[in-house]
C-alpha cells in the first residue's frame, strides 16, 4: 500500500509538471494562443483535483487496512471468524440457505470448544491459494471492509508448500501459519458397472469418456498420461457434480475428482450400480496430502487453542462421525494413525 502511495504521488507530480509546462509553453506561443493556454490550465486544474482526491483515496484504504485479531481480542469479542471456501461440497457450501459441509461443521464444532460462536467469511477461490491467504488472512480484501478471518480452513498442511519462495528468494507465505492437519485427502474415481465393468488400471478407460472438472489435476493427468492414450475420452465440465451428472445420464463412463466430491456424490445418488475404483495412478507424482488450517504468523496462540480442540474430535471419533454424515470416508492425518 505505501508503495502504491509513492507512486501515485510520483506520477501526480510528473502530470503536474508537465502540464503546467505545456501552459507556458503555449503562452510564449504567441498572441493567438493564450486562449487555449487558459482552457488547458483550467482542464489540468481539473485532472489535479482528480488525481489529488486519487491519492486521498488510497490513502483512505490504507489507513483501513485489515488489522489481525489476537487471541485475547478474539476472545473478548466472543466471535471465531472463519473462512470457508464458497459453494464447495461437501465441504462447505450452503443449502436452501443454510451453511453445510463438514468443514463448516469442524469451524462450528471448534468454536464451540473455545466458547465462542462462530462467523463465517465465504471465500470464493482465487486463482492460487497464496491469494486466498493473502485475502483472507494477512492482507484483507477490499470488499471485505477490512475485516480478516481468524483462521481459515482446507489448507494444505505441506512443508514443502509452507517453504515455497518466489522469484526473489522470499518466502511466499511467510505471513501464515499452517498447522492441525484434520484429514487426508487423495483422488478417487468412480464408474457405472452397467457400462463399465471395473476398473483394474487406468488402461481399463480406454474407449470409455471419463468426466473430469475443467482445468483440475485429473484433467491434465488423464489427458497426457502414458501418453495420451486417454485424451480423447477425457470430457470437461465446470464442476465434479456436473461431471457427475454426466455419468447419471449416460454421457460419460467414469468420473475422477477428490474422493471427498465422490463419496459424497455417490452417497447422495444412492444407486448400487454406481462403484468406486480401487486403481493406481501411475506417473501421477503425489496422490496423497493432509489438509489443515492456516492463520497469521502473529496469532500462534489461536493456532494451539484450536489445534488442541481438534486433537480432542480426532481421538474421541467425533470427527470420523462427521465425515460418515455426509457418506464420506475419514482418514487420519499420520501424525494420528
Amino acid at each position: 500500500m505505501i508503495n502504491l502511495l509513492r507512486s501515485a504521488s510520483r506520477v501526480s507530480a510528473v502530470l503536474a509538471m508537465l502540464m503546467y509546462f505545456n501552459t507556458f509553453r503555449l503562452l510564449r506561443a504567441g498572441p493567438a494562443r493564450p486562449a487555449i493556454a487558459r482552457d488547458y490550465f483550467f482542464i489540468s486544474a481539473r485532472v489535479m483535483r482528480l488525481l489529488i482526491l486519487l491519492c486521498g483515496l488510497l490513502l483512505g484504504l490504507g489507513i483501513a487496512q485489515a488489522q489481525v485479531r489476537d487471541f485475547d481480542r478474539i476472545t473478548e469479542s466472543g466471535i471465531l471468524r472463519v473462512a470457508l471456501y464458497q459453494n464447495f461440497p461437501p465441504y462447505s457450501y450452503e443449502q436452501d440457505g443454510q451453511p453445510r459441509g463438514v468443514d463448516y461443521e469442524l469451524a462450528k464444532a471448534l468454536a464451540e470448544g473455545l466458547g465462542l460462536q462462530l462467523e463465517v467469511m465465504w471465500a470464493p477461490p482465487g486463482e492460487k491459494l497464496d491469494d486466498d491467504l493473502r485475502d483472507y488472512i494477512w492482507r484483507g480484501r477490499v470488499t471485505a471492509q477490512g475485516k480478516l478471518a481468524d483462521v481459515m480452513l482446507r489448507v494444505p498442511y505441506d512443508r514443502d508448500y509452507a517453504q515455497m519462495r518466489n522469484e526473489l528468494g522470499e518466502l511466499v507465505n511467510e505471513r501464515v501459519v499452517m498447522f492441525g492437519p484434520y484429514q487426508r485427502e487423495r483422488w478417487q474415481l468412480a464408474f457405472d458397472r452397467r457400462r463399465l465393468p471395473e476398473v483394474p488400471s487406468i488402461v481399463a478407460l480406454r474407449q470409455h469418456p471419463v468426466g473430469v472438472e475443467v482445468e483440475s489435476v485429473p484433467s491434465f493427468y488423464l489427458s497426457s498420461v502414458q501418453g495420451g492414450m486417454l485424451s480423447q475420452e477425457t470430457r470437461h465440465y465446470p464442476t465434479p457434480k456436473l461431471a457427475f451428472a454426466a455419468m447419471q445420464g449416460g454421457e460419460v463412463d467414469a468420473v475422477m475428482a477428490l474422493r471427498g466430491e465422490v463419496d459424497w456424490l455417490l452417497h447422495e445418488a444412492n444407486d448400487p450400480q454406481l462403484a468406486l475404483a480401487e486403481n493406481a495412478y501411475p506417473d501421477m507424482g503425489r496422490q496423497i496430502w493432509e489438509i489443515g488450517m492456516a492463520v497469521h504468523e502473529t496469532n500462534r496462540q489461536l493456532a494451539y487453542a484450536l489445534e488442541e480442540q481438534l486433537e480432542n474430535l480426532i481421538l474421541d471419533g467425533s470427527l470420523e462421525r462427521l465425515y460418515a454424515r455426509y457418506g464420506l470416508r475419514f482418514e487420519k492425518p499420520e501424525q494420528y494413525q
